[in-house]
């Protein structure tokens, strides 16, 4: 009786429905989504989003965390990375995108191991956002230690 009463209570609430996607909560769900591209996602590639989008979104951390974790939920939703690339090539400027390249980067590096699926992930955007190779390859450099 008393788990009917739940189940009852539970169906009647809505949950809220997600936000229209915008080119900021794009970006935020490929970060989401190349955290997750190894089938892992640590707690430093999370920390590393929270630091990222508190960064460029101007929120403090938990603004933040609310922010990874509407974009968590798109990203579960999404049929495919094209549509957010499609989406942060039409509506962010270039230096934008090249500094997306290097957050997502950053997400990369931040469980210390890259990932094929990771590397694999990084160049298909990069080519998708319209990062040419060179900026591309600076970018990598910086990050492997090379450059």
């Amino acid at each position: 009786m008393i788990n009917d009463f739940f189940k009852r209570l539970r169906s009647r609430r809505a949950e809220e429905p997600l936000p229209a996607l915008d080119a900021q909560l794009a970006v935020g769900a490929l970060l989401v989504r190349l955290a997750k591209a190894d089938q892992h996602y640590a707690v430093e590639e999370i920390a590393r989003i929270d630091a990222l989008l508190g960064r460029d979104q101007g929120l403090n951390p938990v603004e933040a965390a609310k922010a990874r974790a509407t974009c968590e939920k798109l990203e579960a939703q999404a049929p495919d990375t094209a549509d957010f690339t499609a989406m942060v090539q039409a509506n962010v400027d270039h230096a934008e995108r090249a500094r997306l390249l290097d957050g997502l980067w950053q997400v990369s590096l931040a469980d210390r191991v890259l990932k094929p699926e990771e590397e694999a992930f990084l160049g298909d955007v990069a080519t998708a956002l319209g990062i040419d190779a060179d900026r591309a390859e600076e970018i990598r450099q910086h990050h492997n230690g090379i450059g």
